[in-house]
């Protein structure tokens, strides 16, 4: 499962909520992962390091980040990464063509 950023609190310029991200990034043997956060790039960072990466990712790299999108509110994130979570990795990548 994603970590979602829990405790990840960059405030949007404004001062008012954090603007939340879906990501997607791929293996070196082209599995995709997906996740949100409120900071791709700390993200990012995160899972190539290692201890704070998802598991998932693991000893597969290189990572490549290859999408990243500015969502908006967290449920419309979690709702997003909920729905190409459930795409086959094909569909996935017709979605990823798409963009």
């Amino acid at each position: 499962m994603a970590n979602h950023g829990r405790g990840d609190h960059t405030e949007a310029r404004d001062g008012s909520d954090p603007v939340w991200h879906l990501y997607v990034i791929e293996t070196a043997a082209g599995a995709l992962y997906t996740g949100i956060t409120t900071d791709v790039d700390r993200r990012f960072s995160e899972h190539c390091g290692g201890r704070r990466g998802a598991r998932a990712l693991r000893g597969k790299g290189p990572l490549t980040l290859v999408y990243r999108q500015a969502v908006g509110s967290r449920g419309e994130a979690l709702r997003l990464e909920a729905q190409l979570k459930k795409l086959t990795a094909a569909r996935k990548r017709e979605w990823l063509a798409s963009r």
